[in-house]
């Protein structure tokens, strides 16, 4: 078994909480409350930065041309589609200037920034892929329901279609093959730390779906 997929094992009972939130079954259906979503996506933009800023560094802590070409394209996506994204989204929501620039931020929110903070500061590849690949695999798994029709609502059929799709399994195929590569060379103590930033990221991930509730 890949180290990836042991880690997918470990957390599996609160990944699969948060692939089937009750926030991702409404999004399927086009009926997450205006309210509900203009918290999930104001505090969703406020790791924006943090999530830019380690995409950034893991590009500079690549030990090869290769992936790092490949981290290097995908920030250009994220810069551009998803950014333009929130903008619109927040404007269709009417969300005030000081909820997009300076909002209270929810503890799960905090965590996240911390965390992506932590990688990007450790400038360690390994730690940097840990963290992206739970945010992007997990997301692909919730916005890929191969038998279901994503909803009518643009904004929330487009928050899915950012996240699926034959390019975006690409991606997460990547980074899934490049974090096995990596670890594979670990010594149990770094292999026990990666552990604990998967695990972390994992836990962050259903608190911050539980959290648009709030």
């Amino acid at each position: 078994m890949t180290f990836s997929a042991e880690l997918r094992e470990l957390t599996g009972t609160t990944w699969n909480a948060a692939v089937g939130h009750r926030f991702v079954n409404e999004i399927w259906r086009g009926q997450v409350e205006p309210a509900v979503l203009c918290t999930y996506l104001v505090q969703d933009h406020q790791f924006f930065d943090a999530f830019v800023a380690l995409m950034g560094a893991t590009v500079a802590a690549a030990d090869r041309l290769e992936p790092r070409i490949v981290h290097a394209r995908q920030l250009g996506l994220v810069a551009g589609p998803e950014n333009d994204f929130f903008a619109r989204a927040l404007d269709a929501l009417d969300v005030p200037l000081a909820d997009r620039t300076d909002p209270p931020l929810l503890p799960p929110t905090v965590g996240f920034v911390e965390l992506m903070d932590t990688a990007r500061r450790s400038t360690d590849y390994a730690s940097c892929l840990t963290v992206l690949l739970v945010a992007e695999w997990l997301y692909l798994e919730w916005a890929t329901r191969p038998d279901t029709t994503a909803p009518d609502e643009p904004l929330q059929r487009e928050w899915i279609e950012l996240h699926r799709g034959s390019a975006f399994e690409t991606w997460v195929q990547f980074l899934r093959a490049e974090f096995d590569r990596v670890t594979a060379g670990l010594e149990p103590a770094d292999r026990e730390r990666v552990r604990e930033l998967f695990v972390r990221a994992v836990d962050l991930e259903l608190a911050f779906f539980d959290a648009a509730y709030t």
